[in-house]
């Protein structure tokens, strides 16, 4: 859903509700798990947070409070949705001078000794369909890694006409959300 104007807080939860119990826009739900089926987009970007048993600790705490969403153009809406299967939430992207408010749920959780994170799934008015999983591990040696794997294709008309553009987004997000994850753990 694209606009030339910020949604209100209101009009942003009413979308948030309204796809809540919508199906995800894409077959393959819970896909980041294996190979991606053919015709998305692949992206995958990792970055090192530090080691030891407070990075993880942080690494966790920020997964678990969507750190990695504050770029400053992208907001999550709700910041205190809880990192469970079947969680709604909207994502309102600034760009350009336009607006793009998007769904997402979650698809699956991870909670293992050395790694946290989840999948979320695009819903029907995301402007692209997919997969993301955020992840965050911890090596043998004591090392925290943060990764992001995304399965993407457009799902709007102004995303196909736009691909390339959207494709620098997704790049652009992928990087900044490192920056966010990295910023958040040093705190």
């Amino acid at each position: 859903m694209f606009r030339l104007t910020r949604p209100t807080p209101s009009a942003i939860e009413a979308f948030r509700l309204s796809q809540g119990g919508l199906e995800f826009s894409y077959a393959a739900a819970g896909m980041t798990r294996g190979a991606p089926p053919r015709g998305f987009a692949i992206d995958q970007v990792r970055v090192g947070l530090g080691s030891g048993a407070d990075t993880w600790d942080r690494a966790r705490a920020a997964i678990r409070s969507w750190r990695m969403f504050d770029l400053g153009w992208v907001e999550l809406h709700e910041p205190a949705a809880p990192i469970q299967t079947g969680t709604t939430v909207a994502i309102l992207v600034h760009v350009a001078g336009l607006w793009s408010l998007n769904a997402a749920r979650i698809v699956y959780v991870i909670e293992d000794v050395d790694r946290f994170g989840f999948a979320y799934g695009t819903l029907p008015d995301h402007a692209e369909s997919g997969e993301e999983r955020f992840l965050v591990e911890r090596a043998s040696d004591g090392s925290v890694h943060y990764d992001i794997l995304a399965y993407s294709r457009p799902n709007q008309v102004l995303a196909r006409i736009g691909k390339p553009w959207v494709r620098d987004l997704q790049k652009r997000f992928g990087a900044g959300s490192l920056l966010a994850m990295t910023r958040a753990v040093k705190r």
